[in-house]
């Protein structure tokens, strides 16, 4: 495939860009979707025997709907049409649809009609495309985000395929990567490499789309200067962080009294002592701090530094701020203060706040799992044919009211996030769960038995 060659960088490069530029152009170059893609597999087998048919590709952002929609076309060498959802109306899908009832009639010559973002067609203007996908003179590829079941009409889904895209691995996108930095339309003439430490932040970012993870890399490539001593180029993790990074928050950095205060409180309470809490709940009140912001940092450590250990700290400090709605200044600031002098007393757990961390750092550094088959809804017959709910158990007709189903993805099937501390009313929380999950244990261990 020829690119012709514009100055991005010092060095020449195309000026389209490097997702585009390093399309794959055939199967054997596509990577991911195995499934689909993989020997003997049926997408495969139709291309390798030009036997083609309509298709709608059905996934997340940057898992290869286009570019299977490009690698079809080219295989079979038909007429490749784009088409988007978002610019198009019923006058454009008309005269598409004409031109190639003329190439089909004329030339014998079928056209692959690429609809990107299907799902944005109303009914009207896909049920156009019936009859021409009923003569033959079309072969609709769709590529959509959404669900097909419930954004395609149930004609259109009665004369095509579906077929489900994955979410790329940070396997597949390692390779991804690692052919653009070598392809000669890609960045093979800027000599970039990588800190180990710094493609896993990009894999993990990317999140299964290679194009976010090409659009990163090409911006990374484009901040970095040659390294004197190799002549090469190398982007580091503090780069990548730098490139990925979203917008923070601003602040009012002159306030620091404010925060101060806040702080204050905030460890008086976790330290249990009423007295110290008391004391700067009252001067914030007094030096003008909005209670219903007191309220609200109070709600927090109820969550945070209490937790299970007394789910009670949560009501009250509710019951507090509505207090303080109710009756306003100054009765209602008595509301907050009784809060606060509960909230010291209380037995404390942070477990809560340790497990969400967990589970949100699980989800910063690496790709999140797609939701498994045995607990996803089912209620259209596409979606329970694709496997939706296979596997389910029904906890209620349990006797224990538990099941040994597993409920998290299978890389993450023995991770622990939530580990109670045994203090207070948590205590009573984790035996509860320690018995279910000896009762997991035990039906696991007689199911394991029986069916050997």
């Amino acid at each position: 495939m020829e690119i012709d060659q514009n100055p991005l960088f010092p060095e020449d490069f195309s000026a389209a860009p490097l997702a585009e530029r390093v399309r794959p152009t055939s199967v054997d170059e596509f990577v991911g979707q195995e499934h689909l893609l993989g020997p003997g597999k049926l997408l495969r087998r139709s291309i390798e025997r030009g036997e083609i048919f309509s298709v709608i590709f059905w996934g997340p952002p940057g898992t290869g709907k286009t570019t299977l929609a490009r690698i079809i076309a080219r295989a079979v060498k038909c007429r490749f049409v784009p088409f988007s959802a978002v610019t198009s109306g019923i006058k454009e899908i008309k005269a598409v649809m004409d031109e190639a009832e003329i190439e089909w009639r004329a030339e014998n010559r079928r056209t692959v009609l690429f609809i990107d973002e299907i799902h944005r067609f109303n009914k009207a203007q896909q049920d156009a495309f019936l009859p021409f996908i009923e003569r033959g003179s079309i072969v609709l590829v769709g590529a959509t985000t959404e669900n097909p079941s419930f954004e395609v009409t149930s004609a259109l889904l009665s004369r095509i395929k579906v077929l489900i895209l994955n979410p790329l691995t940070e396997q597949h996108l390692r390779m991804i990567i690692d052919r653009a930095l070598v392809s000669p339309h890609g960045l093979k003439a800027l000599e970039v490499s990588f800190e180990p430490a710094a493609i896993h932040l990009l894999t993990a970012f990317a999140n299964g789309d290679a194009r976010i993870a090409l659009n990163a890399l090409e911006l990374a490539a484009g901040m970095i200067g040659k390294s004197p001593e190799t002549g090469k180029r190398m982007i580091s993790q503090e780069l990548l962080t730098t490139v990925l990074q979203k917008k923070a928050l601003l602040y009012d950095k002159n306030g620091e009294e404010h925060f101060n205060l806040i702080s204050a409180l905030h460890k008086s309470l976790r330290n249990s002592d009423p007295q110290a809490a008391l004391y700067w709940l009252v001067r914030m009140i007094e030096g003008g701090e909005d209670p219903l912001y007191i309220a609200r940092r109070m709600v927090r450590f109820a969550a945070e530094d209490i937790g299970l250990a007394d789910p009670r700290a949560l009501e009250i400090t509710l019951a507090a701020r509505d207090a303080f709605h109710f009756l306003g200044p100054p009765e209602g600031h008595l509301a907050l203060a009784e809060a606060a002098i509960y909230l010291a007393s209380c037995p404390k757990s942070n477990s809560i706040y340790v497990a969400y961390d967990a589970v949100l750092k699980d989800l910063k550094t690496s790709i999140a799992d797609p939701v498994p088959m045995q607990i996803r809804n089912a209620p259209t017959q596409l979606m329970k044919d694709a496997g939706y709910g296979d596997g389910y158990a029904y906890a209620h007709n349990d006797p224990d009211r538990v099941t040994t189903m597993s409920c998290l993805p299978d890389r993450l099937r023995d991770r622990v996030y939530w580990r109670p501390v045994l203090i207070g009313f948590e205590k009573t929380v984790a035996e509860r769960f320690e018995r279910w999950e000896e009762l997991k244990r035990k039906n696991k261990g007689e199911g394991q038995s029986s069916g050997s």
